[in-house]
């Protein structure tokens, strides 16, 4: 049970720019349609939890936003810019988008710190000192900050989650995405990647979290997407979604994950 409290959910207007938009959007792998149709619209600062069962998508939509994966057809407009195979566009779109993995994808050779400067300099080309003062106030926000030396292998699976995390916020990106961050952690160290995810959503970032983590999405999320079968199946606040499921197929879900 994810025990701190976030700010009031704020009221969504249609008048504001859109930090993320999805229109019409479709994936395939092959002869397997991924994505079908997708179209999806995300406020600044809103907070998006992406549900539904294996294999419904879930991953792959959150990926096509910032071309870890290639959409084929459809539009996806990230603050402003739309996605497109010019190179150029996509290191801006992804300079404004952090990720944080199922698998840390920490470099096991590099320590903690050196993991979180390593785009701040070879990137952004911020100044060794200065961009280990970014790093060092980042581990301080995830509460790790005296594991700056200690390389992936020397941390518990919840520690490298965390560190994951700092090393994406270093960058200072306006859109974090997390595919599945607790899914490949032992249950008694989940809560503390999901108390550090509870802290972030309360900055005013916009956040898209792919996760089966029920009571995260309950107190953390603007709206739930409810994925099925490469579809979106629903989409609305917490408290109708769990209390007011509209689909028959998100009565099924909720029946199973809820027990």
């Amino acid at each position: 049970m994810v025990r701190q409290t976030v700010s009031a959910r704020r009221v969504v207007t249609s008048e504001a720019a859109m930090a993320i938009e999805l229109r019409e959007v479709n994936k395939w792998f092959g002869s397997f349609h991924a994505l079908r149709d997708i179209n999806l619209s995300v406020s600044p600062g809103e907070r998006i939890v992406i549900c539904g069962p294996s294999g419904s998508g879930k991953s792959t939509m959150i990926r096509c936003i910032n071309h870890l994966e290639e959409h084929q057809t459809g539009e996806i407009i990230v603050n402003g810019r739309a996605l497109t195979e010019d190179f150029r566009k996509i290191d801006e779109i992804r300079r404004d988008v952090g990720m944080v993995f199922q698998h840390f994808n920490l470099f096991p050779h590099l320590t903690v710190l050196d993991n979180c400067t390593l785009a701040l300099i070879w990137v952004r080309r911020m100044p060794r000192k200065a961009a280990e003062e970014v790093a060092r106030r980042y581990l301080d926000r995830v509460r790790i900050a005296e594991k700056a030396h200690s390389f992936p292998g020397q941390l518990s699976g919840g520690q490298q989650q965390r560190a994951a995390i700092a090393r994406a916020l270093c960058m200072n990106p306006k859109i974090m995405l997390f595919d599945e961050p607790t899914s490949s952690l032992d249950p008694e160290i989940v809560k503390e990647v999901l108390d550090t995810m509870v802290s972030l959503a309360g900055e005013g970032r916009t956040m898209l979290c792919v996760t089966h983590e029920m009571g995260f999405a309950r107190e953390v999320a603007d709206r739930v997407v409810f994925m099925d079968r490469g579809e979106i199946v629903e989409a609305n606040t917490p408290h109708e979604f769990f209390g007011n499921p509209r689909s028959g197929r998100a009565r099924q879900f909720l029946a199973q994950v809820l027990k």
